[in-house]
């Protein structure tokens, strides 16, 4: 149920309407928008109905919310969601946010390298695996503690925030204590005890669609997170698995408009994990700016035939500073910038 408030309410008022809703069980979370704030009641619907939330003092209308997500839906936060990080950087804004780096962490100089080749290009976000989920128990599998204090590093270097992914909920508090962004893969979307977690705590959380994931699903996930007070979430579009096998995955480049009409949440595109090939990440990431996508991650190394992970998919240094280039006047022409 949504409670819209007036816009004259008073802070008494708003915490009479809390606290009636809580005396009964139910769960409170409050948007604050531009022009009027709102509050989500979760609950039991027969509760829910039973509540003269009509009559309290400050409440405009109360409504219902007819999807199932209820926080991650338009209705619970007409507003865009703008996450904001220590280094002015935003993702969800006018500006569109763009990550990239190694598939994997595999050397303090490597990284370090990278990591001022993709600043100086204008990426912004600074990607790295510490742990990788492989399909395979006998390949890299990543360097833990030891690439997260290289994360860090190039943190501090380069004034990147870094984006690291977190697949055991008993790691939470060390990645926690590394990383700007927690990725959630997209083998453990609908890993709901790890997705728990991290909405327990206030980091952002970049949660990437399941392989073979609707997008009604990735929404039930992101609910996930905001349900425990976590709303700062980034929804991200790798590519999902089709007959088709020319690329590693199908990237559904109708996903950004479509979670744009039915969410609040910024997305961002992943082209290195939908095409699998380095040299079609340019057109899929040209595709995704004028679709409206909040941002890119994309995946590059200054030697990916020797690269310990994805190798194939990584674009050079020089190819990817190119790339910036051309979505540049893409953006300019939708309206965003890079």
């Amino acid at each position: 149920m949504i409670i819209v408030l007036k816009k004259d309410v008073t802070q008494e008022q708003v915490q009479h309407i809390i606290g009636k809703v809580e005396s009964v069980g139910l769960t409170v979370h409050v948007s604050q928008g531009v022009e009027r704030t709102i509050i989500g009641a979760i609950g039991e619907e027969e509760i829910l109905r039973s509540l003269p939330l009509d009559a309290l003092p400050g409440v405009e209308k109360v409504m219902p919310i007819l999807k199932p997500y209820k926080l991650v839906s338009r209705e619970f936060k007409p507003d865009n969601t703008v996450i904001k990080f220590a280094n002015n950087t935003e993702i969800g804004n006018k500006k569109i946010a763009i990550v990239a780096g190694p598939c994997a962490v595999e050397s303090r100089d490597s990284l370090l390298k990278i990591a001022r080749l993709v600043k100086e290009a204008g990426a912004n976000f600074l990607r790295g695996g510490a742990f990788k989920p492989r399909t395979s128990p006998y390949t890299f599998q990543g360097l833990g503690e030891e690439g997260l204090k290289y994360l860090a590093q190039a943190r501090q270097e380069t004034g990147m925030m870094i984006v690291t992914e977190l697949m055991d909920p008993r790691d939470l508090d060390l990645i926690c204590a590394y990383a700007d962004i927690i990725q959630i893969g997209a083998r453990n979307m609908q890993n709901f005890k790890l997705l728990t977690e991290v909405g327990k705590q206030k980091k952002p959380v970049l949660l990437k669609r399941g392989l073979s994931s609707t997008i009604k699903e990735l929404l039930m996930s992101a609910e996930y997170i905001m349900a425990q007070g976590n709303y700062n979430v980034i929804l991200c579009e790798r590519g999902i698995r089709t007959f088709e096998d020319f690329t590693r995955n199908t990237l559904d480049i109708s996903a950004v408009p479509v979670i744009k009409s039915l969410s609040h949440l910024p997305i961002v595109i992943d082209p290195s994990h939908a095409a699998g090939k380095w040299a079609l990440v340019p057109a899929l990431s040209k595709a995704a700016i004028a679709a409206g996508a909040d941002g890119l991650l994309i995946e590059v190394h200054d030697n990916p035939e020797n690269a310990l992970s994805d190798g194939a998919q990584s674009l050079l240094p020089e190819k990817f500073k190119a790339l910036l280039q051309d979505l540049a006047k893409i953006a300019q022409a939708v309206g965003r910038e890079i």
